[in-house]
């Protein structure tokens, strides 16, 4: 259903902001909120922390079962009990007497995010513009470009006047009077499900070079998304080892995002004339040469942090466009589904091993292993592009 640009625009800004309150009240939240609960409570720091990671395995867990709903039913229904899931799991959070419940908490928020970022975002697009969905997705990550940028002060400041526990309780009800009416009063309902029907939860009709293909994007997106997530995590630590002082660090780190906001307003300004294996292709480059810049010291720190960031920034794009190109809208939702999986495991698990490392082999040894993961993503991008430029038409068409 394709859809006229006039009528896609409110859908894309409903989605937009239930992305900005979606990633701020989860992804970025502990980056502000984590040092006033552990202090506040006395739960350690890294238990504190480690709700994100319990929360992104739930979500990895849901994200099969939840690309199946939206092939199924469309993401209106999804995305709004995403919310809801979102502001009963900051409810528990805010009221938690305890780290068990505080960490089941994160358990029920980590199942809003594997119904509520981007994936599910994407995937909602696809059902209801199909192969047009391309330039709604690539303006839909304008929007979460946005999320770190306006949510952390928020978090600041309701920590200051509220403390963590109405923080947490504020994010609950913007998600229950924001993102939730939006989502239903501006989400159309999606138009009955395409004739490749999956015959199990999760599942996806793939042929062998299809199948091929598949593994080498999942590939993709679990180096990418450990590289993102140490990146997240563990930048201002890297640049302080550096000999940047913590102010120096916050600022040089500030750069990436509006860098991402920017690459993807460049990406937008194509209009789609390019294919998104050239998307993903530039953003790991650009990925690549940053971190390489950074491993090894260049000078102009905060030139190779722009350059990472812009690579960052249009591989979000490249999350949703290269599914679409390669499996067409029929089966979008559900390899969408299948592949966040791998990505949001990634995610969870990468920051801890990150930080291992660190400790036992200090900061040089971590920025070397992100340099060798991009190394090693820019190969599987080559092999999945020498794959899907192989592919004669009736061999399961990949181009």
């Amino acid at each position: 259903m394709p859809g006229s640009e006039s009528r896609r625009w409110p859908v894309i800004a409903a989605l937009g902001i239930l992305q900005i309150l979606a990633w701020g009240s989860s992804f970025y939240l502990p980056a502000v909120l984590a040092g006033p609960i552990a202090a506040g409570t006395g739960w350690p720091l890294a238990w504190v922390v480690g709700g994100l990671a319990l929360g992104l395995l739930a979500a990895a867990a849901a994200s099969p079962h939840v690309g199946a709903a939206i092939h199924r039913h469309g993401g209106r229904p999804v995305l709004a009990l995403a919310a809801l899931l979102l502001a009963g799991g900051l409810t528990i959070l805010a009221l938690a007497p305890s780290l068990p419940v505080y960490l089941g908490g994160w358990l029920v928020i980590g199942l809003g995010m594997g119904g509520g970022l981007y994936d599910p975002a994407f995937a909602t697009l696809g059902r209801l513009y199909g192969a047009e969905a391309r330039g709604s997705i690539t303006a839909l990550t304008l929007w979460g470009g946005f999320a770190s940028t306006v949510c952390w002060p928020l978090s600041a400041f309701l920590v200051a006047q509220v403390g963590w526990r109405g923080a947490c309780l504020t994010y609950a009800g913007l998600h229950l009077a924001v993102s939730l009416p939006l989502v239903l009063a501006l989400v159309p309902k999606a138009p009955p499900p395409p004739p490749a029907a999956s015959p199990r939860v999760g599942t996806v009709p793939l042929s062998a070079r299809e199948r091929r293909a598949f593994l080498l994007f999942a590939g993709v997106l679990i180096l990418g998304g450990a590289v993102m997530a140490m990146v997240s995590v563990h930048l201002l630590t890297l640049l302080q080892a550096r000999g940047d002082s913590l102010a120096s660090a916050v600022s040089h780190g500030a750069l990436i995002g509006p860098a991402q906001v920017g690459a993807r307003l460049g990406e937008m300004a194509l209009k789609g004339r390019h294919h998104p294996l050239w998307t993903l292709a530039a953003a790991l480059i650009l990925v690549t040469l940053g971190l390489a810049a950074l491993a090894l010291g260049a000078p102009g720190l905060g030139l190779w942090l722009v350059i990472y960031g812009g690579g960052n920034g249009i591989y979000s794009i490249a999350r949703g466009t290269v599914p679409l190109a390669l499996f067409g809208p029929a089966r979008y939702p559900l390899v969408v589904g299948r592949l966040a999986r791998p990505g949001l495991a990634a995610q969870a698990l990468a920051p801890p091993a990150g930080a291992l490392l660190l400790t036992r082999a200090g900061p040089e040894a971590l920025w070397w292993l992100l340099l060798a993961l991009s190394l090693a993503n820019l190969v599987l991008a080559a092999a999945l592009w020498r794959l899907a430029a192989a592919t004669r038409p009736g061999d399961g068409g990949l181009l």
